[in-house]
């Protein structure tokens, strides 16, 4: 069996369903989702991706991600279920809860995986960048049960409906207060600014050092803008205070799969390529002619960043 965990439903959870239909072929078993939050909506339609059973754990106290509760439920239901493989998404739910889940279970969890496999023994295969993304690492968990991992979003594609199996079903998960019991209590909430979120953008401006100087910047807040899309940032850009870290992108950062990634100024470190090389297409711009940027391009430009953003500017009417 695998079970996938997540606390709303979007295309992180779909992706990861998708993926274990194609595992589930190769003998893990059935597949189970287990959401944790409230107000969850439409779960019927899950159940058209080949999942077996929704299990869900609804309650107005599960409304924002707290550890406590959501370690309590997910523990029982996996205890419960026993699943060979447990995964969720690489985001703040998924790499908040799974180490504590993998620590309660005293089993392995690989973080951050961008490939999952079964071999021809039917081991359960997990890979991920290591060594500051030098090489890729596929790592076995031979003696430990449940074996688990985080895949960072935008690894996978959508997968398409495969209707209902036999038997499905949503299920209840029967909460109490002893579960419910939280040692954090929520203090105040500050919603941040409205603004794309880098992991869903469909087109990516991305900057790096070789737009020179902080300024510079908004020319390429203003591309994206006019694209429909999102800003992205190198670890250096973040380093230096020209954009939050929620813009950067790359190992250390976030990984996704846009349609068209523009990487303005970036010289194509392995730590930035680790997060971006899944884009569709890639359009690099830089001075130097041998930046390793081009080597992962579809479409490279030997020029200034800056003069270059604002000459796509003008010609698509944004000057």
């Amino acid at each position: 069996m695998i079970l996938v965990l997540d606390n709303k439903v979007g295309r992180n959870l779909l992706e990861l369903v998708g993926k274990s239909l194609e595992l589930s072929r190769k003998g893990l078993g059935e597949i189970h989702v287990l959401l944790i939050g409230h107000g969850f909506e439409n779960l019927e339609d899950l159940l058209e991706y080949g999942v077996k059973a929704v299990h869900v754990a609804d309650h107005p106290s599960l409304r924002r991600f707290s550890l406590d509760p959501y370690l309590g439920i997910s523990s029982e239901v996996v205890k419960r279920l026993d699943p060979e493989v447990v995964l969720a998404p690489a985001t703040t739910f998924g790499r908040t809860l799974m180490p504590a889940l993998a620590a309660f279970f005293r089993t392995g969890l690989t973080a951050d995986c961008t490939e999952l496999d079964v071999d021809e023994k039917g081991r359960f295969l997990q890979t991920r960048p290591a060594i500051g993304g030098n090489i890729m690492a596929t790592i076995v968990i031979p003696k430990h049960r449940p074996k688990m991992a985080t895949v960072r979003p935008r690894t996978f594609e959508v997968p398409s409906k495969v209707g209902r199996v036999s038997g499905s079903e949503i299920v209840p998960v029967e909460l109490d207060e002893t579960i419910l019991k939280d040692r954090c209590k929520l203090l105040d909430f500050k919603p941040k600014d409205e603004r794309v979120n880098v992991q869903e953008a469909d087109v990516i401006v991305s900057v790096g050092k070789g737009l020179r100087r902080k300024e510079n910047v908004e020319v390429a807040k203003k591309l994206a803008k006019l694209l429909g899309g999102a800003v992205g940032a190198t670890s250096a850009v973040v380093d230096a205070k020209w954009l939050p870290h929620d813009h950067q992108i790359g190992l250390s950062g976030k990984t996704f799969k846009p349609k068209v990634y523009i990487a303005a100024g970036i010289s194509g470190a392995v730590q930035h390529i680790a997060g971006m090389q899944t884009s569709e297409v890639v359009i690099a711009i830089n001075k130097d002619r041998y930046a390793p940027i081009f080597k992962v391009a579809d479409i490279g430009l030997v020029a200034d960043a800056k003069s270059t953003l604002e000459e796509i500017l003008r010609r698509l009417g944004g000057i």
